[in-house]
């Protein structure tokens, strides 16, 4: 497949389905679009927001030419509408979970925010005919941007974001299966 080209971001629509009805006469068609689910919903959302930052960009952008260094770009022009408070090293209550009174320091976009909208946008780069290989959203410094923003909100907000242990049924001793009622007799 070709790389992905700036007017199929413009033209990146629902996919509509086609029924098709026959009278003795004549047919009809009707259209009727499909209901997308709230993930592929933000998904649309989300490749278009990418779409119209590439076109914003200065220059403009294609998306063949995207790297990794422009989604990091992407992502920091994001925090500017973010709504978690990040305290700085510096602010007395760094690392407090819920800070007892308010401080001026500035409001981030969420670690998971980030990571989830990473996922969405690195699956609709593929729908839309990119290559696995050339995926800017799944670069390696996009990874680590993320590792790093993770680190640095938890150490800021003082939670920890360390992988949940999953959880094993108790081990019971070797127990031996329940009598069968009907050998007894």
């Amino acid at each position: 497949m070709d790389p992905i080209t700036q007017q199929e971001i413009n033209n990146f629509t629902i996919t509509t389905t086609t029924t098709t009805t026959s009278s003795s006469s004549s047919s009809a068609t009707a259209t009727s679009p499909t209901t997308l689910s709230r993930y592929e919903n933000q998904k649309r959302r989300d490749w278009n927001t990418f779409g119209q930052y590439l076109r914003n960009h200065r220059p403009p952008l294609s998306l063949a030419r995207c790297s990794g260094a422009h989604v990091l770009e992407f992502l920091r022009y994001l925090d500017q509408f973010g709504k978690t408070k990040v305290h700085t090293q510096l602010c007395p209550f760094y690392g407090h979970p819920n800070p007892p009174a308010p401080c001026p320091c500035p409001l981030r976009q969420a670690w998971g925010s980030l990571d989830a909208l990473i996922g969405r946008l690195r699956a609709a780069y593929e729908e839309n005919g990119g290559k696995p290989e050339a995926n800017p959203f799944g670069a390696r410094a996009v990874r680590l941007y993320l590792r790093e923003v993770r680190d640095s909100q938890s150490k800021a907000r003082g939670i920890s974001y360390e992988k949940k242990k999953r959880k094993r049924p108790p081990q019971h001793p070797a127990s031996f299966p329940p009598p069968n009622n009907n050998e007894l007799i």
